[in-house]
């Protein structure tokens, strides 16, 4: 939760991007999230010729704003996205900017109840966008990414695996030692643990929830899990000691979401 120049994402948006910065959203339906919820944020559009009827409306916003789009073959969509597994369409695009988590903004969430996820070190951008795509899916309106090293960020990659996930999904972004104790007057924090906690989750009756989901290969750190009210873990019967976080994630946002019994 740190304090920047307001006038910074003004001033990154006055500039042209570099082509690296750019991404690039493959796949129908994340293109298709992409025009529906920020279409401003395209500047290319390249598909297959089967899929024209499908993106009339998307090469018409491009049209309207003077930015190029045109029918490619499966070779050229491979060369333009980096990936064979491009779906037939790739969109370049404009970065969401990543917000900073200030206590205005915890405040405002409050109102609606809706549980919060959190990512700590979440590594792996295919992960981050499962993850994504499960909150969509479930219905929360946003993610916690903590400010640290390790932590992916929106990617070509995850954009690919989020299937519009992302972009139905706010992100922002926080110092989880500093975020933490700010979340706790608001949320009931629950951290998550292979080996110990409670395996009773389900909806708060009294505060919403704040899931944190720890990094893939050592999960939470302790001093976060200190932070926590509680601790909690998914039981499993079988002989493979844990979940992908990502499958994890899914299985904890049910939970959470889930109409109370009743």
């Amino acid at each position: 939760m740190r304090s920047r120049p307001r006038n910074k994402a003004k001033a990154q948006h006055a500039r042209p991007l570099h082509e690296r910065e750019l991404l690039r959203i493959c796949g129908l339906t994340a293109v298709q999230a992409l025009f529906d919820r920020d279409p401003g944020r395209a500047e290319r559009l390249f598909f297959e010729p089967a899929l024209k009827g499908e993106l009339d409306a998307a090469c018409r916003t491009l049209a309207r704003a003077h930015k190029p789009y045109r029918e490619a073959e499966a070779a050229e969509l491979a060369r333009i996205a980096g990936t064979v597994l491009h779906g037939g369409v790739v969109a370049i695009a404009r970065p969401r900017p990543l917000a900073d988590l200030d206590p205005d903004t915890i405040r405002a969430w409050v109102q609606d109840g809706q549980p919060l996820v959190i990512l700590d070190g979440i590594g792996n951008p295919h992960n981050l966008g499962a993850i994504a795509r499960s909150a969509a899916f479930f219905g929360l309106p946003r993610i916690v990414l903590a400010d640290r090293p390790g932590q992916a960020l929106p990617s070509d990659a995850a954009h690919r695996v989020a299937e519009g996930g992302l972009e139905h999904v706010a992100l922002y972004r926080a110092r989880l030692p500093v975020a933490l104790p700010a979340l706790r007057r608001a949320y009931r924090i629950l951290g998550t643990s292979l080996v110990g906690g409670s395996t009773a989750i389900g909806p708060s009756r009294d505060r919403p929830v704040a899931l944190i989901l720890g990094n893939e290969k050592g999960g939470l750190e302790a001093a976060t899990l200190a932070l926590c009210d509680e601790v909690v873990r998914i039981p499993g019967r079988g002989t493979v000691q844990s979940l992908n976080v990502a499958s994890a994630a899914a299985i904890l946002i049910y939970l959470l979401t889930r109409s109370p019994p009743g």
